[in-house]
C-alpha cells in the first residue's frame, strides 16, 4: 500500500448524513467569496454563532485579498464615474496603488466615502428614477463590505424572496408562480412600494443590522454610506433617510429591512407577490 493509501485507510470515516449535509452546504454557499468565507466560517454560518451576532468582521473587509476581489467585480460591472470623475478605466491604470490607499485608509479609520452623484433616468411608463453613482473607490469598499456581510443575512431571507439575491432572479420567481398556477392557485396579488429605496429609515435599518453584527467599525462604515452627501448639478445635501438606488450595498440593505418586517419582496419586470387560492 502506498503512502496515499495508508493515509486514506487511517482517516476517520465520515458519517453519510454528515457528508450529505456538508455537500449541501457547499452547494448552498457556492456563491460566497472564498477569500472571505473560510470553511470554519461557513460551518459557523450553518450552525449559528453564539448569541446570533458576528464580531471581528472589519479585518475581513479591509483585507487586501477582499479589496482585490471587490475591485474585480466593480471592474466587470463597469459603470460611470462618480463625483471625482475617476472612471473604471482610469482606476485600472493605478489599481494597485489605489487599492493600497484604500486598505491603509480602512486600517487607520481615515476612510470617508465621497458624495454620491445623482442622475435621473427616464422611466418607460413616464417620470424619472433617481440613480445614485458612488465613486469607483466607494463602490469597491461597498462590494468588499457586501462580500463579508451578505451571507449572514442571506441565511435568514425567505425562500419566497427573489429580488437582489445571489443565484436568484425574476425567472425563478416566475417558475414558482407557474407551480402555484398548476396547483390551482390562480389569484395573484401584485404590489409595489413607491420609492422604496428612498423610504428606508436609517435608524431602523441600523438597529436591524445590529441584531446580527456587533463589529462597531463595520456598523460605522454602513452608517457612513447611509449618510453620504448627494450631489446633483450644483445642489448638495445630506439625506435623512433612504439608501441610494444604484449603490452596491443598497439592494442588500433594502432586503434586510424587508425581511425584518416580514416582507418577501420580488422585483424585476414581473413581480410575484402573495399567492392564494
Amino acid at each position: 500500500m502506498n503512502a496515499v493509501g495508508r493515509l486514506l485507510s487511517q482517516a476517520p470515516a465520515v458519517p453519510p448524513v454528515a457528508a450529505k449535509r456538508g455537500a449541501e452546504a457547499h452547494v448552498r454557499w457556492a456563491w460566497v467569496e472564498a477569500c472571505v468565507w473560510t470553511e470554519t466560517m461557513l460551518a459557523a454560518l450553518e450552525s449559528g454563532v453564539k448569541g446570533g451576532r458576528w464580531y471581528s468582521l472589519m479585518d475581513k473587509v479591509m483585507a487586501a485579498a477582499t479589496l482585490r476581489a471587490a475591485w474585480q467585480r466593480v471592474q466587470a460591472n463597469r459603470g460611470s464615474a462618480g463625483v471625482d470623475r475617476i472612471s473604471v478605466q482610469r482606476f485600472a491604470f493605478k489599481a494597485e496603488r489605489y487599492l493600497a490607499e484604500l486598505e491603509q485608509a480602512l486600517r487607520t479609520d481615515t476612510y470617508r466615502p465621497q458624495p454620491v452623484r445623482r442622475v435621473e433616468i427616464a422611466k418607460a411608463a413616464g417620470g424619472v428614477r433617481p440613480l445614485g453613482i458612488p465613486t469607483v473607490k466607494d463602490r469597491i469598499v461597498q462590494s468588499a463590505l457586501k462580500m463579508v456581510i451578505e451571507p449572514i443575512f442571506e441565511r435568514e431571507f425567505d425562500d419566497a424572496s427573489y429580488g437582489f439575491r445571489p443565484q436568484r432572479g425574476c425567472k425563478d420567481a416566475l417558475r414558482e408562480v407557474d407551480q402555484h398556477l398548476k396547483r390551482g392557485r390562480v389569484w395573484v396579488v401584485d404590489a409595489d412600494i413607491r420609492a422604496y429605496f428612498d423610504s428606508v429609515g436609517h435608524e431602523r435599518l441600523l438597529r436591524q443590522v445590529q441584531e446580527r453584527i456587533s463589529d462597531g467599525r463595520v456598523l460605522a462604515l454602513i452608517e457612513r454610506f447611509l449618510r453620504q452627501d448627494i450631489v446633483q448639478g450644483l445642489a448638495r445635501w445630506s439625506p435623512t433617510g433612504g439608501t441610494p438606488q444604484g449603490a452596491v450595498i443598497s439592494p442588500l440593505l433594502a432586503n434586510v429591512v424587508s425581511a425584518r418586517n416580514g416582507c418577501a419582496v420580488a422585483r424585476g419586470r414581473t413581480r410575484a407577490g402573495a399567492l392564494r387560492r
